[in-house]
């Protein structure tokens, strides 16, 4: 045999045997672990979105596995409350979801044949409507869950002195502080994406007292509503009435108190 064909099959030879002893070695690896799966468990969820005020069918919400982990105890769980898909059908949301967000019973009222505004409202609270116009509605750019300022302007008469014929003064007041909007006109929400809503009425969420003062201001003057930051609606506007001489104390912020007279008039003193 030639030499050539013997140093070629000697490669043959030697490539062989290293092939024969990385299969047997890779043969001889462990087993891959398993993965440790973490306990589930089924939360009830928005299908799809769920818009401020809509009524809840079937199709909107669905049952979704999540990790046990990361449910948390506000949420429906479906081995808690099995039938809970068709006891929460029919009720009303008082404020929006998002698809996919977990439903909280917090977020939904049971009409139970009340209307849509008594259904929304907290306890204790009360909704009232006012006129307004572009002029005094912040150029139509205040929707509704906005927040505003309620200012009060007047014109007032001071007598003149001696001869001198009386004075008319305009003063203008914030009566109210922080409120929110219900609705503009009958629109509970912002409608298709829009950032302005001209409307003739805007409903506002108001306690008991801030309803007296809301009615002796309409008669005093014009009511303007001042649309409030965003970043301010945690700061939550106080108003504190006695019915002895009907002094309305209101705090903005940290600020200090500024006290009105609503007898005749809101004035400040």
């Amino acid at each position: 045999m030639k030499p050539a064909r013997l140093i070629v099959l000697a490669i043959a030879l030697v490539a062989g045997a290293i092939a024969a002893y990385l299969a047997s070695g890779s043969d001889s690896k462990p087993p891959p672990q398993a993965v440790a799966q973490l306990p589930t468990i089924d939360v009830l969820v928005a299908k799809g979105e769920i818009a401020l005020g809509q009524t809840v069918a079937p199709e909107d919400v669905q049952w979704q596995t999540w990790t046990d982990s990361t449910a948390s105890g506000n949420f429906i769980r479906r081995n808690d409350r099995p039938d809970a898909l068709t006891q929460i059908v029919g009720s009303i949301a008082r404020a929006p979801f998002i698809a996919g967000e977990p439903i909280r019973e917090q977020k939904l009222v049971k009409a139970s044949g009340s209307g849509f505004m008594a259904a929304i409202l907290p306890s204790g609270m009360r909704a009232v409507s006012t006129e307004i116009s572009a002029e005094n509605g912040a150029g139509g750019f205040i929707l509704p869950n906005d927040r505003v300022d309620v200012v009060l302007s007047r014109r007032d008469k001071i007598p003149g002195v001696g001869d001198e014929p009386p004075k008319e003064v305009i003063t203008s007041d914030i009566i109210l502080t922080n409120i929110r909007v219900l609705a503009i006109d009958q629109a509970p929400k912002e409608k298709e994406g829009q950032n302005a809503v001209l409307g003739k009425t805007a409903t506002l969420e108001l306690s008991p007292s801030a309803v007296e003062i809301l009615a002796k201001s309409r008669m005093s003057g014009t009511l303007s509503l001042a649309l409030r930051s965003i970043a301010d609606a945690k700061k939550t506007g106080v108003v504190a009435s006695n019915d002895g001489d009907k002094r309305i104390t209101v705090f903005r912020g940290a600020g200090l108190p500024e006290v009105f007279n609503c007898d005749p008039y809101c004035t400040k003193r």
